[in-house]
């Protein structure tokens, strides 16, 4: 059994937020495999699938994003997941908007969801899939930046990149995160690694 734990903020305010990327990879992938995550367990909305041959249980903690580590840490003891076995999807700053990466294991780089995990499970193992929002323009701050709504130019592109989040996604779970970097872990053609995003 795998834990997938899409981060993001509850609440249809921050819906269309930067913050909100992996709730929305987490939600496309059930859209995609018929399921939703719509029962409510410690602080959690989840949802359970299988993906390929692997069982996963699907989870958006429901305790804002520095929260989100409480309801990851009883639902991985309830369900005797494995450390190895949990994979986070949360938005990235250090990664151009769109770009898809996957990692093992890591510091929180200042993301305050990734704080409260490392804290509450007892260190920073777990796999990551990390959706690049790009860093916010000259005069931005952080917490401003990740909080707001996509840009116009971000929203004409942004199902695209959510559909290739899950399938980035759907390998760490059918070939384990180690494949899943050598298939997607490279620099897809045009991007730059410095390019600012729009922000109208």
């Amino acid at each position: 059994m795998h834990l997938v734990l899409g981060l993001g903020n509850p609440g249809r305010q921050y819906e269309p937020t930067r913050h909100n990327a992996g709730f929305l990879v987490v939600d496309r992938l059930a859209e995609r495999h018929g399921f939703s995550c719509d029962k409510r367990q410690f602080n959690a909305l989840v949802g359970k699938s299988r993906v390929g041959t692997t069982d996963a249980m699907f989870a958006k903690p429901q305790g804002f994003m520095n929260r989100s580590g409480h309801p990851a840490s009883s639902l991985r003891g309830y369900y005797k997941v494995a450390p190895s076995d949990v994979v986070v999807v949360h938005d990235e700053l250090d990664l151009p908007f769109g770009d898809i990466r996957v990692k093992v294991g890591g510091g929180h780089g200042g993301h305050n969801g990734l704080r409260d995990l490392l804290a509450q499970l007892g260190g920073g193992d777990f796999a990551r899939v990390r959706f690049g929002i790009g860093r916010p323009p000259v005069g931005w701050e952080v917490s401003d930046y990740v909080l707001a709504k996509w840009s116009s130019a971000e929203r004409d592109v942004l199902d695209g990149h959510v559909d290739h989040a899950v399938e980035v996604l759907e390998a760490v779970l059918s070939d384990g995160p180690r494949a899943a970097m050598n298939q997607f872990n490279v620099r897809r053609p045009g991007r730059s690694a410095d390019a600012e995003p729009s922000t109208d």
